[in-house]
């Protein structure tokens, strides 16, 4: 097999690896480029190149994340992941920690971590590495890694997220919600929601979005049913759709560009949660982005 088809053929592990220590699609996808720069410039083949190649993609993203987070505390407003549509990397022995390690609470709970902590709990409780290899790849002794593994796992043990069990309930449960907020129906979007909910927007002071967090079943369910039959009349859709691995929507313009993304997060039969992704510095990877401030002005001289 040739280099660039042994990096093909892991090139979706890479990707995955990345994007859960870094939260971001295009920083992600960067990172495995310079990691493929890095392996075609070697001039001799590693003994492994799964493990040299994980290894280099997670040294690359611990420099880049380190980098990251200082911009991420000058974040205007709630900084939410970059939504990802489909995880490339599927393996089925570990699907259950695949699929809840790439959950937007789950990533949102990885930003405690220092980026070693986030390192060393990827590679070893997502992708079951060894510590032999989580430490070749960190660049710390086996023992120090064990270390890192138990801090990080007693700051995700404290917020873990828990989600319903049944995948077919949620998708029933989301269908509900989106059907009802298209009909602007108040009373049946109240139901499903719990009543402590939290309605939160990420736009980073790039798009409209709320000043802060909005909370409760009533004021979620009448702000919901307030804008959304509205933006309907303008020609906005929205696209059912998993993200991060849990149900939501894609909403479109009338031309078919991106203007949002919505995640709802499910537990006990009720959203627990629903994160709004506007920034579009954050939808550029699924195509064409909207003109959300077009589109808040045409909504306000709707409304006169």
């Amino acid at each position: 097999m040739s280099e660039v088809e042994e990096f093909e053929e892991l090139r979706p592990l890479l990707f995955s690896i990345a994007y859960r220590i870094l939260g971001s699609v295009a920083e992600a996808e960067d990172a495995v480029q310079e990691t493929w720069l890095r392996f075609a410039a070697s001039s001799t083949r590693p003994a492994s190149t799964k493990a040299y190649l994980s290894a280099a993609v997670t040294r690359i993203s611990i420099d880049v994340l380190r980098s990251a987070r200082v911009r991420r505390e000058e974040y205007v407003g709630p900084w939410f992941p970059e939504p990802l549509l489909n995880d490339p990397y599927q393996d089925p022995a570990r699907a259950v920690e695949l699929a809840d390690s790439v959950s937007m609470a789950a990533l949102l709970l990885l930003e405690r971590l220092s980026p070693l902590e986030r390192a060393v709990f990827v590679l070893r409780e997502v992708f079951g590495f060894g510590f032999g290899e989580v430490a070749s790849a960190v660049g710390r002794s086996e023992a120090a890694c064990r270390q890192l593994l138990v801090r990080a796992r007693r700051h995700m043990a404290d917020g873990r997220p828990r989600f319903e069990a049944d995948r077919q309930e949620r998708q029933e449960l989301a269908t509900r919600f989106f059907d009802a907020l298209k009909d602007g129906d108040m009373g049946g979007l109240q139901e499903l929601l719990a009543a402590d909910v939290q309605l939160v927007g990420d736009g980073g002071g790039k798009a409209p979005q709320f000043a802060r967090a909005v909370v409760g079943a009533q004021n979620v369910a009448r702000l919901l049913t307030a804008v959304v039959p509205r933006l309907a009349h303008l020609d906005v859709s929205a696209e059912p759709h998993e993200i991060n691995g849990q149900p939501g929507a894609v909403y479109r313009d009338r031309d078919g560009r991106v203007l949002q993304t919505v995640v709802l997060d499910i537990l006990d039969g009720r959203i627990q949660t629903i994160r709004a992704v506007l920034n579009p510095d954050k939808l550029g990877h699924m195509g064409p982005v909207a003109d959300a401030w077009a589109l808040d002005r045409e909504l306000k001289r709707a409304r006169r």
